[in-house]
């Protein structure tokens, strides 16, 4: 491989482009809800309105991979993860560290730059602006110091937040100028799911965490604790699911989310049964979890879209 090649290789990799589904994901249901509800879809702002929601997520990706490096570091000593640890690229001197970080103000810049367009050029409404730096402020300061929300013991409830709600929220205010109250219902299922993805996939990462001073919330609860956390946001995800058929969700929403709910308690099982303790099967459970994210914002496209 060329050196350019690998350069590449090696920005690709640091962008973590398969994690970005789970914003983008829910910000097309987004944009689904409102040609469901008003018949509005303009695909000129549903292009520009997606390239905002990735370069979010690379401001995020690339300020962890600079701000979380001493960490990952040490996690990958005590074997590698896909979904944490960062994406090693630095760690392997393959791209220095501080190209993360210009990278990822890079990345803030472009996005503020498409809210503005969006704003003023396509007429979108008075919100986009401030929605595109709350999502900054969530996002970049995830990791980033001096804020560091990783470490205020909220940093979940942040991403909970940024990747549940903001996307939902924000596809449909582009689209129609307002966000109705179905918003708010099909968002908690998948702010629940993806509190759970970032809750589990701390566990990995632990042992490096503690050492490191990170003081995350499955480093300030402990393991055992958080398992029995990860359940209750499991049952909270289901509850909230089923609820929202009952106030406005098609109900075909269930039929493609049953398998959905059955890997989830499954989940929930496993996890409070410590079989987290084996790191294989802890890699092959926050696969699964993912899923379940992923799963559940399918479930209600596939519903509002026939």
């Amino acid at each position: 491989m060329s050196g350019t090649a690998q350069r590449l290789s090696a920005w690709l990799r640091l962008a973590r482009l398969p994690f970005h589904t789970v914003g983008v994901l829910p910000f097309v249901l987004g944009m689904v809800l409102a040609y469901r509800l008003t018949g509005t879809f303009r695909w000129p702002i549903a292009a520009l309105g997606t390239l905002g929601v990735i370069l979010v997520m690379l401001a995020t990706y690339f300020a962890g991979e600079h701000w979380d490096y001493v960490e990952d570091t040490f996690s990958g000593s005590l074997g590698r993860s896909r979904f944490a640890g960062g994406s090693g690229v630095l760690q392997s001197g393959l791209l220095p560290r501080h190209a993360a970080l210009r990278a990822s103000l890079v990345s803030v810049a472009l996005a503020l730059v498409v809210a503005l367009a969006l704003r003023y050029v396509f007429r979108t409404g008075p919100w986009t602006v401030p929605f595109a730096l709350i999502g900054l402020l969530g996002g970049f300061f995830y990791s980033a110091r001096p804020v560091r929300w990783v470490s205020t013991g909220i940093g979940e409830l942040w991403i909970a937040f940024c990747y549940g709600w903001l996307p939902v929220a924000v596809g449909c205010y582009l689209q129609t100028g307002s966000i109705p109250g179905t918003v708010h219902l099909v968002a908690l299922p998948i702010a629940f799911t993806i509190f759970n993805v970032i809750l589990l996939n701390e566990f990995p990462d632990y042992d490096a965490d503690r050492q490191a001073a990170k003081a995350n919330l499955t480093v300030r609860l402990g393991r055992e604790r958080a398992a029995w956390l990860y359940a209750a946001a499991a049952v909270a995800a289901c509850a909230a699911f089923l609820l929202s058929l009952r106030h406005g969700v098609p109900g075909t929403a269930l039929w493609p989310y049953l398998p959905v709910l059955a890997l989830t308690v499954t989940l929930a099982v496993l996890v409070v049964g410590g079989r987290w303790r084996d790191r294989p099967t802890l890699e092959r459970l926050c696969g699964a979890n993912l899923l379940v994210n992923l799963g559940t914002t399918a479930a209600y496209i596939l519903a509002f879209a026939r």
